[in-house]
């Protein structure tokens, strides 16, 4: 995924694109101030809340994937760690507070210079609701999981390593990449 660059955030004036003294690839360099503007992947995060051996998904309310179900998930703000944004996405999009949380699974997007990182976590006290991003908020036994309806990849996939790891009785930490 390229980003297109055309003015220098500091200073203002049109970019050049060049490779930098000691660098190896192309990038938005300002030849007025010298600023070299990086592109890096946008982090997401997000959980996968279980309550009573039920799965908490969020039907979305926004686009992209209106009306669609996933684990509640979003970008990672600046000054945030990733635990603290999985925990404020999860509060966000299904009114949900959560413990005993854990890394669980770390996902390359680079087609849309992404990366997810997932967590497994309990719902404090089995209470959620709808969020504003979310048009419902529900409970899922595996065998309830509407896998036709899932909003993204990256949520089958997750979903898919997690009951596989359930069933197995213990959990570990995965890595995988998505493509288009």
């Amino acid at each position: 995924m390229s980003i297109s660059i055309n003015f220098c955030s500091f200073c203002g004036h049109p970019v050049e694109t060049r490779i930098p003294e000691g660098d190896d690839r192309p990038r938005p360099v300002c030849p007025d101030c010298g600023r070299i503007h990086y592109t890096n992947p946008k982090i997401v995060v997000g959980s996968v809340p279980q309550w009573d051996g039920k799965i908490l998904l969020c039907r979305r309310a926004i686009e992209p994937r209106l009306g669609l179900w996933t684990l509640p998930a979003g970008f990672l703000e600046a000054g945030e760690t990733a635990e603290a944004g999985a925990r404020r996405e999860t509060r966000e999009e299904a009114a949900a507070e959560l413990s005993d949380v854990e890394p669980f699974a770390l996902f390359n997007l680079a087609f849309v210079s992404q990366i997810y990182l997932m967590f497994r976590a309990q719902v404090m006290d089995g209470r959620s609701g709808a969020g504003k991003e979310s048009l419902e908020a529900k409970l899922f036994e595996e065998k309830d999981i509407p896998w036709n309806e899932l909003a993204f990849t990256v949520v089958q996939e997750t979903l898919a390593w997690y009951f596989e790891d359930r069933r197995r009785g213990r959990f570990t930490f995965h890595i995988g990449d998505i493509s288009p």
